[in-house]
């Protein structure tokens, strides 16, 4: 071959390889996309019984077309708490059976008939209406569902150009002695296996590296002993991407990661070891017999379809092995609890925006509960004092500032993503209302240390005030009830009967204020009481305005406009009556005691 010859087939076959690649990748990521965010949910709750994890982890590998992007799915999964290691196990056994759909995919390549019909089932006949379906769809739809429908479409036709390039570039190598003499030396188990390893960690993708072998064989005689080896070490070389999406996952995430590469070299191994030993006996005829694209996809079906059913009961096998490897310790178990709820949101979540989203409200839901804990703890202190509960009050001050830094930040990461209108709209509602829930905590720590102060220094409401901030408490509690129930569930209806409370209690702490003053005046209470129920007071007021934002946030957003104050006004405006009808109930359901004039 001449130069020029060597580079079109070198520029061919990387071109091929390329597109084959990122063919892939765009299928997978449509596939993803199109669940919506489900596939992840399911995969969290259907894995508690090995067989049903181990049936799915086949299904969804099968699905998105990458045992390599299921298993980084199932480390995020891990890592972020959502997934226990006897669980994931289960589901990496099944996605090594998973990925040998695609090899089965590719090898409709190899049909070959006269007959106009199934000539028509080849990929390089009907992928050319595939690629124009889809570009329309994607370039021209405005429906997110009919978008990535247009993407899957356009990444299959891609990878079976890809494919198509790859085989046709390598066509002239079958009349050459030198590579025919290199293919010969994949032969060498060793070599062979090695190739195969080498090759897929490249690539980050078993699927390429068969791919690539699939293509060898439709245009030179690529034989079974040559084949064999490196299908063989492909399975272990894809092990390097679940390796390096781990480097930056906790213990357990990297355990997982260990798990998956465990069973790979487990499986290699005693493969190789059986099947060359029964070879080296019986001296097997096939292994000098040409393989085409449907023998390839064969071995690598048969390895997995015995190897990972056999693994099954012994799963436990890999989880002790991981485990070995980077024990428990004292730190990780405090840190787990620490970071529970926080570590959902992962980044390896962040390719499947629906789904990251999905963590990230639950994590807010979780922080307004929190909140809310916080401020009945605190109140809670007032009359009756107890260090310990003050300390859960500071605690939980804490976590929540934590919760609102990583939340803020996850958030803005998933915001640079396309988002369904659905979604656009729960991020622009957990956005609104995390930092009114991070700054309920701070008032709830503000009365927690007036509480404080009070036990300190032997202080006390007075009956009659403790009884009207009783009263006052309690519509405070509600109102940070209805908040919460509003947000959990995008909830317009409940988000609509905070206002109306809202204003109530502004009405009960004006009322307070009054009362304290008629008493200081006849002497029946102190200045510093004065301070705290003032301080507390104010406390109340602002948590019951915090609730009030976030339901305005949630009606804004659910009907697209932007300007809270004037909301408010239109509210009080257009529907005066009713407004005050609700201001009224709760103003008598909230009633402080009658007093003497």
């Amino acid at each position: 071959m001449n130069s020029l010859e060597i580079f079109s087939l070198v520029a061919g076959l990387v071109g091929g390889l390329a597109m084959f690649l990122y063919g892939m990748n765009v299928m997978s990521g449509g596939l993803t996309k199109a669940a919506g965010g489900k596939l992840e949910s399911v995969l969290a709750k259907v894995t508690e019984r090995p067989i049903i994890a181990y049936l799915f982890g086949v299904g969804v590998t099968a699905l998105v077309q990458s045992s390599s992007a299921s298993t980084v799915m199932v480390v995020g999964l891990v890592n972020s708490g959502i997934m226990t290691l006897k669980q994931a196990v289960n589901v990496i056994l099944g996605a090594n059976l998973g990925t040998t759909f695609t090899a089965w995919l590719l090898s409709l390549n190899a049909i070959s008939s006269d007959n106009f019909i199934i000539n028509l089932l080849k990929p390089k006949s009907f992928t050319p209406f595939l690629a124009i379906i889809g570009i329309g769809l994607y370039m021209f739809s405005k429906s997110d569902k009919k978008k990535n429908v247009g993407t899957i479409l356009l990444g299959f036709s891609v990878l079976m150009f890809g494919m198509s390039t790859m085989s046709e570039a390598v066509s002239p190598l079958k009349d050459v002695d030198s590579f025919k003499k290199i293919l010969t030396t994949f032969s060498n188990p060793i070599i062979g296996f090695l190739v195969g390893i080498i090759f897929t960690m490249v690539i980050q993708s078993s699927a390429g590296t068969i791919g690539v072998l699939q293509a060898l064989s439709l245009s030179v005689k690529v034989k079974y002993s040559m084949a064999i080896p490196v299908v063989i070490g492909a399975e272990v070389g894809t092990c390097i991407t679940a390796i390096l999406s781990s480097l930056g996952a906790n213990k357990n995430g990297k355990r997982t990661a260990l798990m998956h590469l465990y069973f790979n070299v487990i499986k290699a191994s005693i493969f190789m070891i059986i099947f060359y030993a029964l070879h080296a006996t019986l001296n097997f005829a096939f292994m000098d017999d040409k393989i085409g694209m449907v023998g390839i996809a064969g071995i690598h079906t048969l390895v997995n379809l015995v190897a990972t059913p056999l693994m099954l009961p012994f799963s436990g096998i890999l989880v002790a092995l991981a485990l070995r490897t980077i024990p428990i310790d004292e730190r990780e178990k405090k840190e787990a609890e620490e970071q529970k709820g926080i570590q959902t949101l992962d980044p390896r979540f962040l390719a499947n925006p629906p789904f990251a989203l999905e963590q990230a409200r639950l994590a807010a839901i979780a922080m307004a509960n929190m909140s809310k804990d916080a401020l009945v703890k605190a109140i809670g202190l007032i009359n009756n004092f107890d260090p310990e509960v003050a300390a859960d009050v500071e605690y939980l001050e804490r976590k929540v500032d934590s919760y609102e830094d990583h939340l803020g930040t996850y958030l803005m990461q998933i915001n640079a993503h396309h988002l369904g209108v659905k979604d656009s709209h729960t991020l622009s509602v957990l956005l609104h209302c995390i930092t009114d829930y991070e700054r309920i905590s701070d008032h709830a720590l503000n009365i927690m240390q007036k509480a404080t102060s009070m036990n300190e220094n032997k202080r006390s409401f007075t009956p009659k005030a403790q009884a009207e901030m009783d009263i006052f408490s309690s519509a405070v509690e509600e109102i940070m009830d209805l908040s919460i129930k509003a947000f959990e569930n995008q909830d317009v209806k409940t988000a609509k009967q905070i206002e109306p409370l809202e204003e109530a209690i502004d009405g009960i702490h004006m009322e307070v204020k009054r009362r304290h003053v008629r008493r200081l005046r006849k002497g029946k209470c102190t200045i510093e009481q004065g301070f705290d129920l003032s301080d507390i007071g104010t406390d109340f007021e602002r948590i019951a305005d915090h609730c009030s934002n976030i339901a305005v946030g949630i009606i804004e957003v659910d009907e697209d406009a932007y300007d809270a104050h004037g909301y408010i006004q239109q509210l009080k405006a257009d529907k005066a009556k009713d407004f005050e009808k609700q201001v009224d109930f709760y103003q008598n359901k909230y009633l402080l005691p009658a007093v003497k004039y």
